[in-house]
């Protein structure tokens, strides 16, 4: 792993794993992986955690369709971009600098650090006490919206931390997507929503997301639903879709 991603990994407190083994995301569990056989175990079993992730281009309606399935099957929501934003903003954080300069710029921050970021925020909300379906001793559900924007993201996720159970991708146009994200923008206060950084957004979602969620409709494990309508139509379809994935229909869907 490079020098710098070592000393961001110092500076988000990345430790071992509870078990002892080395943390993948350092570069002595690197060299030990290498020394090691063994496949690496993900932390979270996929039986007990559900991880629903939810994609779609810039300005789709993500985060507003995940505050509304959180409501409806009691989710956890983690927005792999405001992990990013928090951290860049963490009081002490030696690199939030550089996290602010990915992201200004459109691209896509180094995968151990989000990654890591994500890992950190399931273990913090697997040991909240919880009631409600889908929260019994050892189980979760979430939603992580935004990630993973490149094929290692998702991979690495996959393999180290928890198997995915299904992709929620709202899918509308560049059009539609640029209408709302320059409406937003009156009001957001967010670095990235300019036009010359949205359409650097857009071009970086084709090119290195788009292949993600390919490669999970290969695998069918893809849900797409139609986001260019109303809030509330998405809605509709989106609470369909989550509710048929839990009661465990596989195979990709759309709505």
């Amino acid at each position: 792993m490079p020098a710098i991603i070592d000393k961001i990994a110092e500076a988000l407190h990345i430790k071992k794993h509870e078990s002892g083994s080395a943390d993948p995301g350092t570069s002595h569990g690197v060299a030990a992986a290498a020394s090691d056989a063994a496949p690496q175990t993900p932390v979270f079993n996929y039986e007990k955690v559900k991880v629903f992730f939810v994609l779609g281009g810039p300005g789709a309606g993500k985060g507003t369709q995940c505050a509304n399935l959180v409501k409806d099957f009691g989710f956890s929501h983690l927005s792999a971009g405001d992990l990013l934003r928090a951290e860049q903003n963490r009081e002490g954080s030696e690199y939030g600098d550089l996290i602010r300069k990915y992201i200004r710029e459109g691209q896509i921050v180094p995968m151990e650090i989000t990654i890591k970021l994500l890992e950190n925020a399931m273990r913090a909300e697997l040991a909240k006490p919880r009631e409600g379906e889908g929260w019994a001793a050892d189980h979760g559900r979430f939603l992580i919206d935004g990630f993973p924007r490149k094929m290692d993201q998702a991979i690495k996720f996959d393999e180290d931390v928890c198997l995915s159970t299904a992709v929620l991708f709202f899918s509308t146009t560049e059009e539609e997507m640029l209408k709302r994200l320059l409406e937003r923008a009156k009001t957001s206060g967010r670095e990235d929503d300019n036009e010359e950084s949205i359409r650097k957004r857009f071009r970086v979602y084709k090119e290195q997301t788009m292949p993600v969620i390919d490669h999970y409709s290969q695998h069918g494990k893809v849900a797409t639903i139609d986001a260019t309508a109303t809030i509330e139509d998405v809605h509709t379809k989106a609470k369909e879709v989550v509710g048929k994935l839990l009661a465990g229909e596989v195979g990709n869907i759309t709505a």
